[in-house]
């Protein structure tokens, strides 16, 4: 990957996109340091540290760290993430929708269109919930009269607009740089947040000074964790290719097909996103505990749900499995597949055409998704499960590490075909 990036650097084209890319990077990490008016941040730092489990940890990740500190960019990217999974879920229901996302280009315009609109309206919500927030934490330096109001519409205003100002920036990074715009946005936001891993790894050290064992368990963790990495890169790239054979055609005077090739399907179909709804799924009841303030049965009811603990961990690893059943099932349709496979005069060896074919292919599907759940299980319930066994506390979780590493890999691919369009030897004769 190293060597992609060094390959990258010395074609003036993509230099210029990759200083562009920084330079936007560089914009939001500006953003995440400034801080909104009329919000006292340490108050709401301290209420947030208190809260185990929230979506608001979420938010602090994506945002890297602007969110506990009451900045410009205190949302992130969180409303467009929201509002792209809520037009996917949408499509299922609304067949307009679906319609739309089959017509070309012109209908992902209109699709692109309406998730803009609902992050809009989804920026605005959060930003109230964040003003509630800080109204409840105290956090408000001015909460009555006409100052009270004028405060709610400037910190309300400024989380918002902030939140779409993130969303054109990401959207100038597709256009004039290196692409994946707001994953770059996010992966930045996690890496700022790297010192704070490195800090607790500093604490656990000076602590383990007075305990052998404890001394002995903070290197296995870190191979642990660097195993984690090495699994993730390599189950990314793992695939299961399902080969197909074209039958040979005459058009005119011209033979076309008789080629072999595959249906590749990836291990990991779904990346990240059956663990962002588990983990935005189980947080909605400590964020309901947090912010009304619930105490008494109820109270522990709702804290059961945070992620400290066995129940949690269980619960999560059943999400994660569901929500990628769901996940591929909306995104891979074995029918269409097949139909397409028939209408090329493309086969499966020792498949029938048609219904067989798309049974196969339905079979080969669920096998796959099945691995890569257990696989986004591990990786994000393994933090949770070290903690409870160990009491050291994992600062970078599963989510983290699984958006490091994808993204990493996505921005080399980028980089890689971009080189490839301009050498068409490939980047590998640079």
């Amino acid at each position: 990957m190293f060597q992609t990036f060094k390959n990258a650097w010395k074609i003036e084209d993509l230099r210029k996109r990759i200083l562009f890319t920084l330079l936007i990077l560089a914009i939001f990490r500006l953003g995440s340091a400034i801080p909104v008016p009329f919000v006292d941040a340490k108050a709401l730092q301290e209420e947030l540290s208190s809260s185990t489990g929230s979506i608001f940890g979420f938010f602090d990740l994506m945002s890297g760290g602007g969110f506990s500190d009451a900045t410009l960019f205190a949302l992130g990217v969180s409303p467009y993430i929201n509002s792209s999974i809520i037009i996917q879920l949408l499509q299922v229901v609304f067949p307009s929708l679906e319609r739309l996302s089959q017509e070309g280009e012109e209908g992902r315009k209109k699709l692109s269109r309406i998730t803009r609109y609902c992050a809009v309206g989804l920026s605005v919500l959060l930003a109230v919930m964040y003003w509630l927030l800080a109204k409840r934490t105290g956090a408000l330096v001015y909460t009555k009269g006409f100052a009270g109001v004028y405060s709610a519409i400037v910190v309300i205003g400024t989380f918002a607009a902030g939140a779409m100002t993130l969303l054109w920036l990401g959207e100038q990074i597709d256009a004039k740089g290196i692409g994946n715009g707001v994953s770059l946005l996010i992966f930045t936001g996690i890496v700022s947040n790297m010192s704070r891993v490195i800090e607790l790894l500093i604490y656990y050290f000076q602590v383990a000074k007075n305990s052998p064992i404890f001394y002995a368990l903070i290197p296995l963790v870190v191979i642990l964790f660097i195993a984690m990495f090495i699994a993730i890169v390599a189950t990314n790239a793992a695939e299961r290719r399902i080969p197909v054979q074209y039958a040979k055609r005459v058009v005119g005077r011209k033979m076309y097909g008789g080629q072999s090739s595959y249906i590749p399907i990836k291990v990991n179909l779904s990346g990240v996103m059956p663990v962002i709804f588990a983990s935005s799924l189980l947080s909605i009841p400590a964020t309901i505990k947090d912010m009304f303030n619930i105490k008494g049965n109820w109270g522990t009811f709702l804290g059961w749900f945070g992620t400290s603990s066995w129940g949690y961990a269980l619960l999560y690893a059943l999400l994660i499995i569901a929500f990628n059943y769901f996940y591929v099932a909306i995104q891979y349709n074995p029918v269409q597949i097949a139909n397409d496979l028939r209408k090329n005069s493309g086969t499966i060896p020792g498949i029938r055409p048609g219904q067989p074919t798309s049974q196969f292919i339905s079979k080969v599907i669920s096998k796959i998704t099945i691995i890569g759940a257990i696989f986004l299980v591990l990786i994000a319930v393994l933090p949770i499960v070290i903690t409870k066994l160990t009491g050291i506390q994992i600062a970078l979780g599963g989510t983290s590490i699984l958006i490091l590493v994808g993204v990493a890999l996505e921005i080399s691919q980028t980089l890689e075909s971009y080189m490839l369009m301009r050498h068409h030897k490939g980047f590998l004769d640079i």
